[in-house]
């Protein structure tokens, strides 16, 4: 089958910009899921379960999830119809491994499978919505070496993976637990998230005054992954909105650094 050749550039970037709309709402709705003890709501069966649509007209936002993802890959093939270019493939192949490693988390809450692999998850379902958003507004002639060459974006990706390692190592509403020094694997996780955080902002204020909108977000989810840590700790069954409020500002951030967005303060240049 052939694409259509008329208006075909207006038609692509709609529904791209509708890709990348579902995919944040996505990560938003996976961070409801975290926050509200929905993880294993539907078990371990993917994608599926019975009567999940009926459990998405009960508000589990689990269900909303998988439902939105399964959108997300239906939309993914038409537009790969419509222009099976680099970035449309790409995307489209993003999303097959993103759903295969959803199912995978599904079990590293369970305790079946290693952290890791929800960290990978993250990674790819956050690397799905900046492939969507570069087909909807390109950054120059070529956004695949964008992709390549981005240092800002290589070390965003690595808070990206750090933070859902740190989700999948506590498991299914289980504390980090409250430590001065490292002991256990968890404690250890969120400190290498730390870490990676810290290399992130360095990486932007070296890029300063580029990014000073990514800069400041990330210092206010510093302030705010502390009031997470310190809920889930407290509340490891429902720590609760500050969950989806850290992916939504985190999906602000991936914005801010796939744009360039800058506010004038003075002390940021």
């Amino acid at each position: 089958m052939r694409r259509p050749e008329k208006g075909y550039p207006v038609v692509e970037g709609k529904l791209a910009l509708l890709q990348a709309f579902m995919a944040a709402g996505i990560i938003v709705i996976g961070g409801l899921v975290e926050g509200y003890g929905y993880g294993l709501s539907l078990g371990t069966r993917w994608p599926y379960t019975r009567n999940i649509m009926g459990l998405a007209a009960r508000g589990d936002p689990e269900a909303w999830h998988r439902l939105l993802a399964t959108l997300l890959g239906v939309n993914a093939v038409i537009l790969w119809w419509l222009h099976p270019g680099s970035l449309e493939t790409g995307g489209l192949v993003l999303i097959m491994l993103t759903a295969l490693l959803g199912m995978a988390t599904l079990y590293v809450l369970a305790g079946k499978a290693p952290a890791v692999l929800q960290g990978l998850h993250g990674l790819l379902a956050y690397s799905t919505l900046i492939v969507y958003l570069l087909i909807a507004y390109p950054k120059g002639s070529n956004p695949g070496g964008y992709l390549a060459t981005s240092g800002p974006l290589h070390s965003f990706f690595l808070v990206i993976f750090m933070g859902g390692v740190v989700t999948g190592q506590r498991g299914f509403q289980r504390p980090i637990g409250v430590f001065t020094f490292p002991r256990t694997l968890a404690h250890w996780m969120w400190t290498l998230h730390g870490l990676s955080v810290l290399l992130f902002l360095l990486t932007l204020a070296y890029f300063m005054p580029f990014y000073n909108v990514a800069f400041l977000l990330t210092l206010v989810q510093v302030a705010l992954g502390v009031l997470v840590y310190q809920t889930v700790n407290a509340q490891p069954e429902r720590p609760g909105f500050l969950v989806p409020l850290h992916q939504l500002l985190t999906v602000g951030t991936a914005l801010g650094l796939l744009f360039g967005w800058r506010i004038p303060v003075p002390f940021l240049g």
